[in-house]
């Protein structure tokens, strides 16, 4: 992420950061650091050991493996936190329902904003598309921030994904607040996937009625709407893509893994696309 974008989160006051260790953290590790430094943010660091195993021996095992595992990569990003001032905390638990308790304590610490990365190894945290990470988004954090392994977030371009249900408003006005108060965006792109050729003339006065509502905040980001019909996920993966995005903004699906359609959408784009995805829970 570039230095300009202090302000795109907004106010943030502390930084969940969800790592089981892995190199497939990195990417996640390095948001969080940013944006605890720029935005003067307490970071808060999460691993939880998944204990559901057959016994309590077994488990206990595993539990102390695994911490003896992660200490190391814990202990860098301590360092980093350190000598960037950042105040940092650790919290390392074990749990049979990690998703769960991931999500609990990143309510405890008051977190604004929970990062995590997308895959990850099994034993810890295991953040794979489709398991932990859709289950962690399922409990319905307010803004849970995926990213890749290798990606830095640059915060010039980005993509709102809406289909104009309760489930995506919130990431409209989260795009709103981004472009409004970030000066580091240049283009905010705004698709909407329409089923079929029926349904492409609303999902165009959905995607022209929020780039009026953004150009009327006196964003000035340019501000283009893209209507296209197809399968939702495929359509916006391509987009941001071809647009060079570097965040999808998109809703999530509530609380118990209902099976709206925004739910499926969202999961697939966090497991396909190339870039960070931010996805904004409706409240």
């Amino acid at each position: 992420m570039t230095e300009k974008n202090t302000n795109l989160m907004g106010k943030v006051n502390i930084i969940a950061l969800a790592t089981d260790g892995s190199e497939y953290s990195d990417g996640a590790v390095q948001e969080a650091i940013f944006l605890a430094q720029a935005c003067g943010a307490g970071l808060v660091v999460l691993s939880v050991i998944n204990t559901d195993t057959e016994t309590a021996t077994s488990a206990h095992a595993t539990a102390v493996t695994m911490r003896q595992e992660i200490k190391g990569y814990i202990d860098n990003i301590q360092q980093m936190a350190g000598d960037n001032d950042i105040k940092c905390e650790v919290v390392i638990e074990e749990s049979r329902q990690p998703d769960k308790t991931l999500v609990e304590l990143a309510y405890a610490y008051n977190a604004d904003l929970l990062i995590m990365g997308r895959h990850g190894k099994g034993g810890l945290l295991t953040l794979m598309v489709g398991s932990m990470t859709s289950k962690v988004i399922g409990h319905g954090f307010p803004k849970v921030l995926v990213v890749p392994r290798d990606f830095s977030i640059t915060g010039q371009r980005i993509l709102l994904a809406t289909d104009g249900s309760p489930f995506s408003r919130m990431a409209v006005e989260e795009t709103v607040s981004m472009a409004k108060n970030c000066s580091a965006i240049q283009e905010v792109y705004v698709i909407s996937v329409a089923g079929n050729e029926e349904e492409v003339q609303t999902a165009g006065e959905l995607v022209d009625d929020i780039c009026r509502t953004i150009k009327e905040k006196d964003v000035h980001a340019e501000c283009t709407p893209i209507v296209s019909v197809g399968r939702p996920s495929d359509v916006i993966v391509d987009t941001a893509r071809e647009k060079n995005i570097d965040m999808v903004i998109i809703g999530g699906h509530g609380k118990g893994l209902t099976k709206l359609l925004m739910g499926h959408v969202t999961e697939k784009v966090i497991a396909k696309t190339h870039c960070a995805v931010l996805v904004v829970e409706k409240e």
